[in-house]
C-alpha cells in the first residue's frame, strides 16, 4: 500500500517536469528560422520574404533576376554575397522606400554565371514581429567562353586616327547583344558607332577623327553575354585612353614624297621610296599606324613573296596593314633613290642607317608619331586598302560604315 502511494506520488511530482519541457521544445522550436523569432502569427519565411531564385536553385542561367520581396511586412535588411572561385564580394542593391522590396543595382540585376549566391534577409510585420530569410543558389558553369581582345591600350595616348577594335577569340552570332554590352563613349561627346567585319571582329569610331584632348572611354560589359549559342563572355572592364595631337601623313607614290601635317599645318616634306610599279606596288587609301617597333625583323616568306629578302634588323619599323605594309626605315638602298624612284616590296620607306638613328628622317618621323596617327597614300598604281586590313575602316564613308553595325 505505501508502495502504491509513493508510486501516485512520484507520478505527480512528474508532470510538471514534462509540461515544462515542452514549453523549452517550443521556443527553441521557434528560434530555428522556421518563422517568427519572436513568435505571433507570421507565416513561414518563404511566404513573410520571397526570394529570387529560389532557395537551392542550381544552374541559373543568365536571364536569371535577383530580388527580394515582402508582400505583406517591410524589409528591414538584406545583404547579398557572391562567391566566385575564392572571391567573395557583396552585391550592392537597395530597399524600395515602401519597404516592400530589394533590388540589386545596376548590373547586377543580372546574376554571373560560375557563382554562388547567399541571401540573408530580415522582414517585420505590421505588428513589430520579425522574421529571417537565409537563401542560396547557384549559376550555370559555362563551357565555353569568348573574350575580345583590343586597342588601344588603357591609359594610353593616341593618334586622332585610332579605331577601337576588338578581336574575339569565337566567332560571334549573336551580334547585336555583344555589340549592345561595349559602350564607347567621348568627352567632348561625338556619335561613335560600331561596325562588323565578320563574325569575330568589331571595331567602333566616329563620323570623323577624333579631336585632339578627347577622352574616350570604352566600357566592357560581356561577362555571361551570350556571344553564339552556349558560349558567353567573360569581360568587365573599362579602358580610357586620351587623343593626342594631330598628325597626319600624306604619301604621294607617283611624287616619292611624304607630307606630314600637324594639326593642320605642313611641317615637313619627306623623300621616300614606295612599292615598285607592275610588281609589288603600295597599297592606296588611309591606314592608322598599329604598332611601333625601333627594330625588327622583316622576312618576305611571311608576307608571301618567298625568299627575295630576309632582312633582320630593319629600324624604325611603323606598321600599318595586317597583311605586312609598313612605314620603315632604309639603310640598305642606294641614297639616291629616296624622292625619286619606287623599289620596295609595297612597304613606304625612308632614308635611315643601320641600327637607327634619330637624326635621320626615318628616326625623326618615328620619334614624332604616335599609335593611331593616319598616313594616306594616292597616286599608287594599286587598289585601295580594304577596311578590314589594318585599322583601314576610315577608308568607308560615314553611311557605309553604320551600315555595318548591328544595332540599326
Amino acid at each position: 500500500m505505501n508502495h502504491v502511494a509513493k508510486r501516485a506520488v512520484a507520478s505527480r511530482a512528474t508532470a510538471p517536469t514534462w509540461a515544462g519541457l515542452f514549453v523549452v521544445l517550443a521556443v527553441l522550436t521557434g528560434c530555428t528560422g522556421t518563422g517568427s523569432i519572436f513568435g505571433g502569427s507570421a507565416g513561414p519565411p518563404q511566404e513573410a520574404i520571397q526570394v529570387t531564385p529560389r532557395d537551392g536553385a542550381k544552374n541559373i542561367g543568365p536571364d536569371g533576376r535577383l530580388a527580394v520581396k515582402a508582400p505583406d511586412g517591410r524589409l528591414e535588411s538584406v545583404e547579398v554575397t557572391r562567391t566566385e572561385g575564392a572571391r567573395r564580394r557583396a552585391v550592392p542593391g537597395e530597399i524600395a522606400r515602401d519597404g516592400r522590396s530589394w533590388a540589386p543595382r545596376g548590373s547586377e540585376g543580372r546574376v554571373r554565371l560560375g557563382a554562388k549566391y547567399t541571401v540573408d534577409a530580415v522582414a517585420v510585420d505590421g505588428s513589430g514581429n520579425r522574421t529571417t530569410r537565409h537563401s542560396t543558389f547557384t549559376t550555370l558553369v559555362p563551357g565555353h567562353r569568348f573574350i575580345g581582345y583590343f586597342r588601344p591600350e588603357n591609359r594610353s595616348t593616341v593618334g586622332t586616327g585610332m579605331i577601337v577594335s576588338f578581336d574575339f577569340s569565337r566567332p560571334v552570332t549573336h551580334r547585336a547583344a555583344v555589340q549592345r554590352a561595349i559602350k564607347v563613349t567621348a568627352v567632348p561627346p561625338v556619335e561613335v558607332v560600331g561596325h562588323w567585319f565578320g563574325a569575330d571582329r568589331l571595331d567602333f569610331r566616329p563620323a570623323e577623327y577624333w579631336k585632339p584632348g578627347t577622352e574616350v572611354t570604352v566600357e566592357m560589359a560581356l561577362r555571361d553575354v551570350e556571344g553564339a549559342p552556349h558560349v558567353y563572355g567573360t569581360q568587365d572592364k573599362k579602358v580610357v585612353f586620351q587623343i593626342g595631337r594631330s598628325q597626319s601623313s600624306l604619301v604621294d607614290a607617283a611624287a616619292h614624297t611624304m607630307e606630314v601635317r600637324r594639326d593642320g599645318e605642313l611641317v615637313s616634306t619627306i623623300p621616300i621610296t614606295a612599292g615598285a610599279a607592275g610588281k609589288t606596288t603600295t597599297y592606296n587609301g588611309k591606314m592608322v599606324v598599329s604598332e611601333m617597333h625601333e627594330v625588327t625583323r622583316m622576312d618576305g616568306r611571311t608576307v608571301g613573296f618567298g625568299g627575295e629578302y630576309d632582312i633582320k634588323d630593319v629600324p624604325h619599323a611603323i606598321r600599318l596593314t595586317d597583311s605586312g605594309t609598313f612605314l620603315h626605315g632604309n639603310y640598305w638602298s642606294d641614297e639616291g633613290i629616296f624622292g625619286s624612284e619606287n623599289v620596295s616590296h609595297g612597304c613606304v620607306g625612308l632614308e635611315d642607317v643601320r641600327g637607327g638613328s634619330s637624326d635621320t628622317p626615318a628616326g625623326r618621323f618615328y620619334d614624332r608619331t604616335l599609335i593611331g596617327d593616319v598616313v594616306e597614300v594616292v597616286n599608287s598604281e594599286d587598289k585601295k586598302v580594304a577596311p578590314d586590313n589594318g585599322l583601314g575602316g576610315w577608308n568607308l564613308d560615314w553611311t557605309r560604315w553604320k551600315a555595318g553595325s548591328a544595332l540599326r
